[in-house]
């Protein structure tokens, strides 16, 4: 087994205390770095979003709920993996929560070496999530610099439209289109036209050479 320390942190949520303390002794004994809170809404108005992590949290809390809680990380466009731990009758409501995208849920009481089997899965993913997240969140501070006009422009140069198209539908001249593209190129850090399309379509794009 490697000695070197794990990345990532593990969020653990769960309002009983004698649960909390007992995950935190068992996932730092095992090199995890764990952030504990008593409730989901502490949870929330802590969370760090730029943190490579997984969330480990009771399903039935009082106050909001893991459901509620998972809702509220689906509004904010979270990459955070999530297990659910759940008592017997809870079964199918930690079903309903992977089909939301729940990563997987773990019964209590539960067996250390299968919730240390699940966090490793869950850091895994969460690498690889944030990673992309961290794409997105850069491509789209790119194109909040680009004005109205340069989005106009660009979003036509993304459809292919040549120079003079671009000039006749937005009723302005070549030159000034050339002028808006060539700023669009700067702002954006693109050398080339495929460079643009990447940062223009995301990383799901796929320009031809």
């Amino acid at each position: 087994m490697s000695m070197i320390p794990k990345r990532g942190t593990v969020y653990v949520v769960d309002d009983d205390e004698a649960v909390r303390d007992s995950l935190q002794w068992l996932l730092e004994g095992n090199d995890y770095r764990v952030r504990s809170y008593e409730s989901a809404e502490a949870f929330l108005s802590r969370y760090d979003t730029r943190e490579v992590a997984c969330l480990v949290a009771d399903i039935r809390m009082v106050g909001m709920s893991g459901m509620e809680l998972q809702d509220k990380l689906i509004e904010r466009r979270s990459p955070l993996p999530i297990v659910f731990i759940t008592g017997h009758g809870d079964v199918p409501m930690a079903v309903e929560s992977m089909k939301k995208g729940a990563l997987d849920f773990i019964q209590k009481p539960f067996q250390e070496a299968s919730l240390l089997s699940i966090i490793e899965k869950l850091l895994d993913k969460a690498r690889g999530s944030f990673a992309e997240h961290q794409k997105a969140a850069n491509r789209d501070a790119l194109m909040s610099k680009l004005t109205t006009r340069e989005a106009q422009v660009l979003e036509r140069i993304v459809a292919g439209r040549l120079n003079k198209q671009i000039a006749d539908d937005l009723g302005i001249s070549i030159k000034t289109v050339e002028a808006h593209r060539a700023n669009i190129m700067e702002k954006l850090n693109a050398n080339t036209v495929a460079d643009l399309l990447k940062i223009a379509l995301g990383p799901t794009a796929t320009v031809a050479a």
